[in-house]
């Protein structure tokens, strides 16, 4: 083979260079554009727990939904991740709520498309996020999402507790309808696991934890959980944070209780209902009273944990969400003496319960804390909630108990840096 010369040689090694110059200019360009891509925050959200539910096939569900944060343009997130079955949505619309309960206001209408396609198979543990629709939203709008489930779910994967009514159809696809005749109601949440709004700039606080955090024992269908509080007042100070509530009832941090749904665990579901949700800045964490109670109320005498094993379980979600630049406030547990449940307190438990929140209050894994024992606590027992904050079962706030909790965050403290 002959060999090139000297000349020959930088002549084609310029031409080799003038050859990738486009390239790399193009190259830049891309990263440029990058800059102009569509800001995506949460605003609301709804965990999925564990297949619970009834079988549903060829029914339209409507779903109204509260948002914490406007944008310019609106996605759902469905999820299928505790599915067992492909989830089959033939058909998806969103608009705003008409004047009756499970109606929309058709003027409003816009039916949704997954990846240019107006129906979309979602395999079990898997999500799936629609095509953007230009909306322009405020905080506190309420939406009305309509699938059309078109094929048999096998038991849905729903989030029980959704203190919302939730109407379900039996004729088919009725997703434009303004109103579905035959219609029942539920208050889970079904497939419907997220919305997120275009908002350049903002951020999104994610609620982490249990019962208390998902509402149980406040007003269905009022909004009066204690982070709808918070984005009451989010809203009202014209700030630039969605929130999104990712409390499951009965949840804990180290165990599963599959036969309740009240899973999957915290440590199990963290990276799909934190990490995942787009714009997250802080998440505000409290779980564990449940790892105490639990073992006693269901006879699981086997999965009694040490509050050192609960803080460790915490630690790990802080480590977690730090390594994605995630901020962690932690929230200490509330008082539950003399509960209804029964097995469910005990000495010994609040003596655990004691010491996670004195881990709570002085740790230096955390970012801050919210104190939310300090807020609700008898003076004269401090094991008992407040007679004004009790829902009744000794366990759960009322609506003035949880607008207590609400109005008491620092807004300061959840927008530091």
């Amino acid at each position: 083979m002959k060999r090139l010369g000297l000349a020959a040689s930088q002549t084609a090694i310029a031409f080799v260079l003038l050859s990738i110059a486009p390239l790399a200019v193009h190259c830049a360009a891309s990263a440029q554009d990058t800059s102009a891509a569509p800001h995506w925050v949460g605003s609301w959200g709804a965990s999925p727990a564990f297949p619970n539910g009834p079988e549903i096939t060829n029914r339209t569900i409507r779903q109204v939904v509260r948002l914490s944060l406007g944008g310019h343009a609106v996605r759902i997130r469905l999820s299928n991740e505790m599915g067992t079955s492909p989830l089959v949505i033939g058909a998806a619309h969103i608009a705003r709520p008409g004047a009756t309960v499970g109606s929309i206001d058709p003027s409003t209408d816009q039916a949704l498309t997954f990846a240019g396609q107006t129906s979309v198979t979602i395999p079990p543990g898997a999500p799936v996020l629609s095509d953007p629709v230009t909306l322009e939203t405020a905080a506190l709008d309420r939406l009305t999402v309509s699938l059309y489930i078109a094929r048999d779910t096998g038991p849905a994967a729903t989030h029980p507790l959704g203190q919302a009514t939730t109407t379900l159809s039996d004729a088919g696809d009725q997703t434009a309808l303004a109103t579905l005749p035959n219609a029942t109601t539920s208050t889970a949440r079904f497939f419907l696991s997220g919305i997120e709004v275009e908002a350049p700039g903002a951020g999104t606080i994610v609620t982490f934890g249990d019962s208390i955090t998902d509402g149980y024992g406040s007003t269905a269908d009022a909004d009066h959980r204690w982070p709808d509080v918070l984005a009451d007042r989010i809203a009202a100070g014209k700030r630039s944070l969605g929130i999104v509530n990712a409390g499951i009832s009965g949840n804990r941090v180290l165990h599963d209780l599959p036969e309740a749904a009240f899973g999957p665990s915290a440590l199990a579901r963290f990276d799909r209902d934190v990490l995942s949700v787009p714009g997250v800045k802080t998440v505000i964490v409290m779980e564990s009273i449940n790892d105490i109670g639990h073992p006693g109320s269901a006879g699981l005498a086997e999965q009694a944990v040490a509050p050192e094993e609960i803080t460790a379980g915490l630690r790990q979600l802080a480590d977690r969400a730090h390594a994605h630049g995630i901020r962690v406030l932690g929230a200490t547990l509330t008082p539950y003496g003399d509960t209804v449940f029964p097995g469910y307190y005990s000495a010994e438990g609040e003596t655990k319960r004691q010491a996670v929140n004195q881990w709570i209050r002085t740790t230096k894994t955390l970012d801050g804390v919210i104190d939310f024992d300090a807020l609700l606590r008898d003076p004269a027992r401090p094991d008992h909630l407040i007679a004004d904050y009790d829902f009744g079962d000794h366990l759960h706030p009322n609506d003035a108990g949880y607008r207590r909790m609400g109005d008491a965050i620092d807004l300061a403290t959840i927008e530091a840096h």
